[in-house]
């Protein structure tokens, strides 16, 4: 059991290597922090209590002025919040041409602490003030991860941590993840310790507004017209496939945009599975998920190989959405990472499973 959970995580954090990583949270929409007040500037919103997964409280009096982020996912919340230069170092940088082209110059500016986990010394020595952490431990994953920062080094630090409950929390989470709710909670939260709550409020508002177009426009359609569609992680490997499930954000992308995923009933954010498992479920559509490569030609031809192993897998070529070329070229990191694009996505997806009721994908 041990393995296939490391192995889960590893592969979310193969993607986390570029850009991507793992998403979703309970349908409570519990954002992990409250404010005294709005937090319309960096010198207010004090002050701001957040938690971690077991609920633990962190204070802030006051908004942080030296930030380091896990990896690309916390890192692209705080530049699209506009506080991204308070960020001083990150781990699992992004990828060329994974971050969205507003922030993605801003993005390449933030120093780099580690290719993969920031190592121990060197995060605990960077003069940060706050720590956005993505997943809940990343020292717990073993292998060349190493150790992480106790909470008593933390202190002594001064470093206080933010969790993204959306991702750090999904594993344990109580409930299916249906919604963005999760991811709309840790921007808001990440705007009141950050004292860019107004940014925060708009990027929402946006989201919203996205993902209530797509609602509007698939109200119609019944449940049981709903295809099957399954997110094919690729680059995690094609020996066994990394299932995708209910408590992953791509869950919640998958539902909003009208399908079902056919893992939908595997508790947690991701599990192994087998072709056989896959087989067995017969997928309506198939997501081909893959990293961005930092090229168009190159996504192409990623997006061409996972097509191509599909097509010619004895295990897969007669499923349904082979036969039919029911494919989704949409990226990995869009899908599976938590942020504002997970609207965007919404929106494509059902574009593309359903043209006629949501005419435009933008």
């Amino acid at each position: 059991m041990r393995s296939r959970v490391l192995c889960g995580m590893a592969a979310a954090v193969a993607l986390l290597v570029t850009g991507c990583g793992s998403g979703g949270s309970a349908e409570s929409g519990d954002a992990g922090a409250t404010a005294a007040n709005g937090g319309a500037s960096s010198a207010a919103a004090a002050p701001v209590k957040v938690t971690d997964c077991a609920g633990k409280e962190t204070v802030f009096d006051s908004a942080p002025k030296k930030i380091v982020t896990s990896n690309a996912s916390s890192l692209e919340m705080l530049l699209k919040l506009g506080a991204g230069d308070r960020v001083i170092g990150t781990g699992f940088p992004p990828g060329k041409g994974t971050l969205p082209a507003d922030v993605a110059d801003a993005g390449a500016k933030v120093p780099v602490l580690g290719d993969m986990v920031i190592p121990k010394e060197k995060l605990l020595g960077s003069g940060a003030d706050l720590y956005v952490e993505t997943f809940a431990d990343m020292g717990g994953m073993g292998g060349g991860m190493g150790t992480a920062p106790t909470a008593q080094e933390y202190q002594a630090a001064g470093i206080k941590r933010v969790f993204l409950h959306s991702t750090a929390c999904a594993a344990t989470a109580p409930t299916t993840v249906r919604d963005l709710t999760g991811v709309e909670g840790d921007i808001k939260s990440l705007g009141q310790v950050t004292g860019t709550s107004a940014k925060a409020d708009a990027l929402v508002a946006d989201m919203e507004k996205k993902v209530g177009a797509v609602k509007t426009a698939l109200a119609g359609v019944a449940a049981d017209k709903r295809p099957g569609y399954f997110f094919f992680d690729f680059d995690a490997g094609t020996k066994q496939p990394m299932a995708v499930g209910n408590r992953q954000v791509a869950n919640a992308v998958i539902t909003l945009a009208g399908a079902r995923n056919v893992f939908g009933d595997v508790d947690g954010d991701f599990k192994p599975v087998s072709w056989e498992d896959v087989v067995a479920r017969n997928p309506d559509w198939i997501q081909l998920g893959v990293r961005n490569r930092g090229s168009d030609a190159e996504n192409k031809k990623a997006f061409d190989d996972a097509e191509k192993f599909l097509r010619e897998f004895p295990a897969t070529k007669g499923l349904k959405a082979v036969q039919e070329g029911h494919f989704v070229r949409i990226g990995s990191e869009v899908t599976t990472i938590a942020g504002t694009r997970n609207a965007d996505t919404v929106q494509q997806i059902a574009h593309t499973l359903f043209p006629d009721q949501v005419k435009d994908a933008q």
